[in-house]
């Protein structure tokens, strides 16, 4: 049931898992104007088709002790496919790393790192970041504050039918 365009009821649907996915398909259902059953076979056609790549729990940082959040601007000697292929997978086993772009332009990857300090984020630049192969530069810039964090996608720009 892979839909190649979104009714007005799959984006209701996809509306609603994105602001609260621990929603009821009970409660999703009476949202998007329809029965339960043909709701939850609708969720499960969108997760299907990929709109919908999982859930997760929205975790307060500071709260569990993350204090300092950076973003990393970081430069590669050589932006051989291998070569971004490899240092993203290096990425990927660093936990402080908690999102990885690559970006076209003067640099190749901007990391978002949390740490519990400034002494564990340096400690961090100094021994796995700037060290590993291939990295020619990195430049940090400390997060003072969050003024917005919205996940996902504008659904309401979705083209409709």
């Amino acid at each position: 049931m892979v839909r190649e365009k979104l009714d007005e009821i799959d984006r209701q649907i996809l509306r609603d898992l994105q602001e609260d996915g621990r929603m009821t398909n009970v409660d999703l259902a009476r949202r998007a104007g329809i029965s339960a059953p043909p709701c939850l076979r609708r969720m499960r056609a969108l997760e299907k088709a990929g709109y919908v790549r999982g859930y997760h729990a929205e975790l307060d940082a500071k709260a569990l002790g993350f204090d300092v959040t950076v973003f990393a601007l970081v430069g590669l000697h050589s932006q051989a496919e291998s070569d971004l292929v490899a240092f993203e997978q290096r990425v990927a086993a660093w936990p402080l790393v908690r999102q990885c772009y690559m970006l076209a332009g003067e640099v190749d990857f901007m990391l978002k790192i949390v740490a519990r300090d400034w002494d564990e984020y340096q400690a961090f630049l100094t021994k796995e970041l700037t060290a590993a192969p291939n990295v020619a530069h990195v430049k940090s810039s400390l997060a003072i504050r969050t003024s917005k964090n919205q996940p996902g996608v504008p659904l309401d720009l979705v083209e409709r039918g």
